[in-house]
């Protein structure tokens, strides 16, 4: 079903896996807690994506105390529970963006407390349809799901199967409704839950950290055919499970914490094209993993929702000004 535009993990992560100084410039930002109600509850490693079709923010699942199933929609300035008449079995960890050919949402893979999993859903602002693809990526938690830089499909890489990290890039083609395989000539070095997402300004994707069993301290970015490692003079600590969206106020992709080696961050991110530039953001959220964040167009900044700081599920909302 197409739609019409309107405008153009640590109990988690063990199951996945088994203070940074400001360079020279550094630019500013502003963080904002804010209290809508009615709310999702506390979670952490939600699927969420910016919907275009839809004007608005669509959330789903993640895991707070058990795997979750419900569906919410960040439009107008409030959330709303959506009641589609399917949906997703419950999990966490899924890869979930928007496919601008379709209209659609499309969710793939993630965690239900049991296995992980491999199937392929779409959602088109009123239902979830199961889609049964004669090709599919790996099943995997932690996947990078988002849109390709030339045609706007969604594309898939990475994940962890339970035995391997994938280094595997799919695209899904909504005319076929399948999984096709691109054979890059180059690839990052497999990983699972990495920050990733797209920059439409720069006509790339921009790929750093995750967990792995190879060094994952890298950037990549991805152009739509292939994949090429960068070598930026800052970067941010390894981390996984960062919250990244693309911010158009600002034109650049923004990465805010996420777990890492040495514990939960609380460092905002900006990538400029060609570097990681750390921004001094005041009132910055406590440290934690597992959020998300998109850009809301009505607020003209981006939102973010969840997480865990610490051993502790949260359902607070922030908004950023960069």
């Amino acid at each position: 079903m197409h739609r019409t535009f309107r405008v153009a993990v640590l109990p988690l992560c063990a199951v996945l896996l088994v203070g940074v100084a400001a360079p020279a410039g550094a630019a500013t930002a502003s963080w904002r807690m804010r209290f809508p109600t009615p709310r999702p509850s506390a979670r952490w490693y939600q699927a969420q994506s910016s919907d275009p079709a839809m004007d608005g923010i669509v959330l789903f699942g993640g895991f707070g105390g058990h795997f979750l199933s419900d569906t919410w929609l960040w439009s107008d300035g409030r959330w709303r529970l959506l009641h589609p008449a399917h949906h997703p079995t419950a999990r966490a960890n899924a890869g979930m963006a928007y496919d601008s050919p379709s209209g659609d949402l499309v969710l793939f893979g993630g965690f239900d407390g049991h296995r992980r999993l491999g199937d392929t859903w779409t959602f088109d602002g009123t239902d979830w349809h199961r889609q049964q693809p004669a090709k599919s990526p790996p099943r995997g938690t932690g996947p990078s799901l988002f849109p390709d830089p030339r045609s706007g499909r969604v594309d898939e890489y990475g994940g962890f199967d339970g035995q391997f990290y994938q280094l595997q890039t799919w695209r899904w083609r909504s005319d076929q409704r399948t999984w096709r395989r691109v054979f890059t000539k180059t690839s990052p070095w497999a990983r699972s839950a990495a920050v990733a997402a797209l920059d439409p300004v720069r006509h790339e994707v921009v790929l750093f950290g995750g967990i792995a069993d190879v060094n994952p301290n890298n950037t990549w970015t991805f152009d739509g055919s292939d994949w090429t490692m960068r070598d930026p003079a800052h970067q941010p600590p390894q981390t996984w499970g960062a919250a990244t969206a693309f911010d158009p106020v600002i034109g650049k992709v923004v990465s805010y914490g996420g777990g890492s080696p040495g514990g939960q961050l609380d460092d905002t991110w900006e990538w400029t094209g060609s570097d990681w530039k750390l921004l001094a953001a005041s009132n910055p959220p406590v440290a934690r993993e597992g959020a998300r964040v998109s850009y809301d167009p009505e607020l003209g900044r981006l939102v973010m929702f969840g997480g865990s700081i610490g051993n502790t599920f949260t359902r607070q909302f922030w908004t950023l000004r960069a």
